[in-house]
């Protein structure tokens, strides 16, 4: 779903969240931004930047003036692996970027539609038990306060662990400063696997490899196992034929015509499901690694992931199946499961602890929220935090516990937006006004 720029009316990617903005504002600068902030700051007016959509959440929704940054410009500077654009760069273009610099992102998550400003902000994440998430890898930030001042954040500032997750709700960052590496080849191997043989080995799969990560397909007891290594040459490419039949047409075109039949007739979904799993072949091929991290996603859904200690990951599985058949509908998507390391981000879902991340799927236009409330009713009281772009049901009072800093990036909040500028329900929400 796509929105024509300075459209009033906003859909998210998802298509479960909507809003009518009074005005839309499309800077071509930052002192455009800084201009127009200081103008909603003295007339009391509220501003929320938009990206590409792909939060699942309302941390984006607008009804008063929406922003837009996508005529701030290209890049702006390399020096060594510190790479800085602007923030309403989709990462899609990030990656060309880098690429043609001989550079790479160390990590990322399955898709690459999203801004640098979005994808950090919200804590966005891949795999691997050396990494974190995206924002880990932020050095520096420019944004935009409250006030309409310009302030740059950088590397020391007492400021950053705030700022490199700030959920919007700090300023409208304008420059992101990447910590990158040198381009690198994975070697990706993909395998059907029985989900016991997957739990029984989890502990060697995640130490022993880059990235790894796995896929449980719902009223069965198969998985696909993912992992990801760095090798020394792009010797194994996939056929363009395999790439196309495995990424193009079964991942989407047959995926979606799939999921079109199990809404109309829920019965098939289960004998379907099943076969899927059966179905997957194993396949092993080399690529530029941002091409193995992310693969194209047309089918359409929405999503609560879920980020939890990694030792609870047992539990949490034991208690989907039960979830999955009491429901009154059929989940028709995979449940996908991912590790990374802990990192020192305030407001980050892994901040000081290795974790597991779980995350559940639904087509679009399809009953969700029962299957996630159960998800997330299991999820909470093992120390559970919720992905902030992904469908969640929490608020400020029970998120306080979960987040060691919670109270210190409120004080960030007040410093820096203290007439709430960027404010809205959803930040109300989980921060509080």
């Amino acid at each position: 779903m796509t929105t024509p720029v300075n459209a009033r009316r906003w859909i998210n990617w998802g298509g479960n969240q909507q809003a009518v903005a009074v005005d839309v504002l499309t800077p071509g600068t930052v002192d455009e931004v800084a201009a127009q902030v200081k103008t909603a700051s003295d007339a009391g007016r509220k501003i929320k930047v938009v990206g590409s959509g792909h939060s699942f959440t309302d941390i984006a929704l607008a009804d008063d003036q929406r922003m837009l940054l996508h005529r701030l410009g290209g890049l702006v500077s390399i020096e060594g692996p510190l790479v800085t654009v602007p923030a309403g760069m989709p990462l899609s273009r990030l990656n060309a970027l880098l690429a043609e610099h001989g550079l790479a992102m160390p990590n990322l998550g399955d898709i690459d539609e999203q801004t640098v400003a979005g994808a950090i902000s919200t804590g966005t994440h891949g795999t691997g038990a050396k990494h974190s998430t995206i924002a880990s890898g932020v050095e520096a930030v420019t944004l935009v306060d409250g006030t309409g001042e310009v302030v740059t954040i950088g590397a020391g500032d007492p400021l950053l662990p705030a700022a490199r997750v700030g959920l919007g709700a700090l300023g409208i960052l304008v420059e992101v400063t990447l910590r990158c590496s040198e381009a690198f080849t994975l070697l990706a191997d993909e395998r059907p696997m029985a989900l016991a043989d997957v739990m029984a080995g989890i502990d060697e799969w995640i130490g022993g490899n880059d990235h790894a990560e796995f896929y449980w397909y719902p009223y069965t007891d198969r998985a696909q196992l993912k992992i990801n290594n760095k090798v020394s040459d792009n010797d194994r490419p996939l056929s363009r034929f395999r790439g196309w039949l495995d990424d193009d047409f079964l991942s989407n075109s047959v995926f979606g015509t799939v999921c079109r039949l199990g809404r109309a007739v829920p019965a098939t979904v289960p004998p379907i499901s099943a076969l899927a799993a059966r179905a997957l072949t194993a396949r092993t091929y080399t690529e530029r690694s941002d091409r193995v991290f992310c693969t194209p996603r047309r089918v359409h859904f929405t999503e609560m992931e879920y980020e939890i200690p990694r030792a609870a990951l047992p539990e949490v599985l034991t208690a989907l199946p039960r979830i999955i058949d009491g429901l009154p509908f059929r989940v028709q998507f995979p449940v996908e499961v991912r590790f990374t390391g802990p990192d020192d981000v305030w407001m980050s879902h892994g901040y000081g602890r290795d974790s597991a991340y779980v995350a559940v799927h639904q087509f679009a236009g399809n009953q969700y929220e029962p299957y996630f409330r159960a998800v997330e009713a299991v999820c909470r009281p093992l120390g559970g935090r919720p992905h902030w772009g992904k469908l969640h049901y929490r608020t400020a009072g029970d998120l306080r516990p979960a987040y060691e800093k919670f109270d210190d990036f409120l004080a960030v909040r007040d410093r820096l937006d203290p007439a709430r500028v960027f404010a809205n329900a959803y930040l109300d929400r989980v921060l509080g006004a």
